[in-house]
């Protein structure tokens, strides 16, 4: 540790040098994209961040002798989401580090350190303060592909660093991908959804700009029926939905913003959005005047030739119904038009804790592209470890 030193990101010459050493480190990876500096600032600002009601974050940026930045991470937690776990339960993140165990177990020590410091019992990594949608995972397979906007990619050697100090895998995240096509439907899926085109009681319809506040609303509502039951998920609030939305609304695409609905009430919902990492590969990590200008431009030309989905949520009474297939097909309808603009999807956050959503993107003919792990490690090294709870099965 002598010829170590960690520092703590408090300042603008600290916080400039956490988002800088990323820049550094993947100089020479094709593949890696740098993400807007306002997107992950936003993350440790408690004005924006509504975690910081009832929790705290640090970080850290670690350097050597000659003053050279070695690594990088943070650490926090979240009382409410972290007494949801068998033990209370914290995270880290924003881990970037050179290949070097020593250097990578001082940060990793650094966070467990702190953690237990407010009375956690374990913690999980690399995640985010926030929401699962954006900087969640190791990246153990899928390097040969750019991230998708606000997720992380690493080195392979990451996955080696946190299973060496100790970290398990607590559950496996898979992004999907397919074309967009009819082709590779599965003939259940199509079954399914012309059965449920028959029924009156059920209706599928995109997202409308003009009436965003009650689309946001319908959201909110499947939202916490279908996922706020999943450990470590918290019930998403009108202010936190209507935020989420509003981040949105400067790239969302009503076509392929999707609602399904029984006697008109919400009862699923697919949100997909442009995948913009291929215009933020140009920006530099700036979103500046020019940034805007070269955004709309590349957007303009049809830059975006993918769409994300962002999530994918079917409220428990009408799983296992064709809901799933319905809403697919009734996107399929308006994507299969000539002059679509969206020629490959991508479903970006799907959890081996989940095998009926993990059925639902393989019955639509879609095949794991990417592979994320979120790890836990417990800091009573005695303590049994537990993968996570398996749901809808």
């Amino acid at each position: 540790m002598n010829s170590y030193q960690l520092v703590e990101v408090n300042n603008k010459n600290t916080i400039k040098e956490f988002l800088s050493f990323p820049v550094t480190l993947y100089k020479d990876e094709k593949n890696w994209i740098r993400p807007l500096d306002e997107d992950v600032e936003s993350v440790f600002d408690s004005q924006k961040n509504k975690l910081f009601r009832h929790g705290e974050a640090i970080r850290w940026v670690l350097k050597n002798k000659k003053n050279e930045t070695l690594g990088r991470v943070a650490a926090f937690y979240d009382k409410k989401s972290a007494k949801k776990n068998d033990q209370p339960t914290g995270g880290m993140g924003f881990f970037d580090c050179i290949n070097d165990k020593e250097a990578a177990f001082i940060l990793f020590d650094a966070c467990k350190n702190w953690l237990q410091s407010k009375g956690m019992e374990a913690m999980d990594g690399p995640v985010n303060f926030g929401d699962r949608d954006r900087w969640w995972g190791c990246l153990v397979d899928g390097f040969e592909y750019p991230p998708n906007y606000c997720m992380p990619y690493n080195f392979p050697y990451y996955k080696d660093l946190f299973e060496a100090y100790g970290f398990k895998n607590y559950f496996n995240q898979y992004t999907y991908y397919r074309k967009v096509e009819l082709e590779g439907l599965s003939d259940s899926i199509k079954e399914k959804a012309k059965r449920l085109e028959k029924n009156p009681r059920y209706q599928f319809r995109h997202l409308e700009k003009s009436k965003l506040e009650k689309y946001t609303e319908d959201f909110r509502t499947v939202f916490n029926n279908a996922w706020a039951r999943f450990p470590g998920v918290a019930e998403m609030t009108k202010v936190h939905s209507r935020a989420l939305m509003k981040s949105l609304k400067p790239i969302l695409d009503e076509r392929i913003m999707w609602f399904a609905y029984y006697d008109d009430e919400p009862i699923a919902f697919f949100l997909q959005v442009p995948e913009i990492n291929k215009i933020i590969r140009h920006l530099n990590g700036k979103m500046n005047l020019w940034s805007k200008l070269k955004f709309l431009f590349y957007q303009k030309t049809g830059e975006c030739d993918t769409a994300l989905g962002l999530i994918f949520g079917v409220v428990p009474e009408h799983q296992g119904k064709g809901v799933e297939g319905g809403i697919v097909m009734a996107f399929a309808d308006v994507a299969l038009k000539k002059g679509f603009l969206y020629k490959h999807l991508q479903f970006n956050w799907i959890g081996d804790f989940n095998p009926a959503m993990m059925k639902v993107v393989d019955q639509v003919g879609a095949h794991i592209l990417k592979t994320h792990v979120t790890y836990r490690f417990l800091f009573d090294r005695n303590k049994p470890f537990v993968r996570a709870k398996k749901v809808n099965v």
